[in-house]
């Protein structure tokens, strides 16, 4: 076991996150995890949740991460604020969920843990276009300059490029530094991480990966920045056309597939896996994950919400280095 205890931010108050978690802490995986599970948020508001969505969990406050109990649900408390036990988002919440990512990274920083879960966050309220989404966020709040966004599943995992902008700008952005700036940060973390050597597919931007304008992105950067990686002893493919490569026959070669935008990727990934895979944020001092699903504010309250996310996170925590 690598991660001796886990801290979970929990994120934007009025989400599905709690119910997902309550689903988790009642199940046998939680009963037989080895690491300490380590909650930062409000107490208050987390019973009040609980009682709303008829759970019974015994909650272990703590203020030093030292005194925190394997087996049972550990939370330092941040206050918070609330009326209801889940109400509509707004920025309502931007102070708390502030507080809350900044005594996780304190704690990180003092104790040297080495994984973080992160509950969603609303990119409207709480981001309001400062960071296109929570991997820059967190990127700039520890001064990491080249975050990678990582969708994992242990079949096939996807990275895009880009990430949160609009796709007018998106092949700005391509460049033959940032393209092998990601990929030697994916094939370092399979490496050292999941003592793996990846297979990488590349897609290209274009359609067919050709262009009748007189720039075109697979030539001038997707291209070298290939053979660049070739010559690294990297296991690397493309560029590919996005079109046909999620065929089946297709993506059983790879382990990674490094698209342009997030869309091209992400849609794909998503309908094979649905919510069996997790978002990794590499190039950060610690391992971050996110479940791979948002605040799901029409899901509030109802007991319905897909769990397998926040299960396929702790069980890839269970495995790492």
């Amino acid at each position: 076991m690598s991660t001796e205890k886990i801290l979970i931010v929990l994120g934007e108050p009025n989400s599905t996150f709690s119910e997902i978690l309550f689903k988790y802490f009642i199940s046998k995986n939680f009963k037989k995890y080895k690491s300490d599970i380590i909650l930062i948020g409000s107490y208050k508001l987390l019973i009040r949740q609980m009682k709303t969505l008829k759970f019974k969990i015994k909650l272990n406050i703590i203020t030093n991460v030292s005194n925190s109990v394997n087996g049972l649900v550990n939370i330092i408390n941040v206050n918070y604020k609330f009326k209801k036990a889940f109400s509509k988002i707004s920025n309502h919440s931007n102070e708390y969920i502030e507080n809350c990512f900044n005594l996780s990274l304190k704690i990180i920083d003092e104790y040297k843990i080495k994984a973080l879960i992160n509950g969603p966050i609303s990119k409207t309220h709480f981001l309001k276009k400062k960071f296109p989404g929570i991997t820059e966020y967190i990127a700039n709040k520890t001064y990491s300059k080249s975050p990678v966004m990582l969708i994992y599943n242990k079949n096939l995992s996807v990275s895009p490029l880009t990430t949160h902008i609009p796709i007018k700008k998106v092949s700005a952005f391509i460049k033959k530094e940032k393209i092998i700036n990601n990929i030697k940060q994916i094939n370092n973390f399979y490496k050292f991480k999941l003592s793996k050597k990846p297979s990488i597919a590349v897609l290209g931007l274009n359609p067919h990966c050709e262009t009748n304008d007189k720039i075109s992105e697979e030539k001038k950067e997707i291209i070298p920045a290939i053979k660049y990686l070739k010559k690294r002893n990297i296991i690397i493919s493309g560029p590919i056309s996005a079109d046909t490569f999620f065929l089946k026959k297709n993506i059983q070669k790879y382990d990674v597939v490094v698209g342009m935008y997030h869309d091209q990727v992400l849609s794909p990934i998503k309908t094979l896996f649905k919510f069996k895979a997790i978002n990794i944020t590499l190039g950060l001092p610690f391992t971050k994950i996110t479940p791979d699903h948002g605040p799901n504010y029409e899901m509030i309250g109802k007991n319905r919400s897909d769990i397998s996310s926040i299960f396929y996170a702790f069980n890839f925590l269970k495995n790492l280095k």
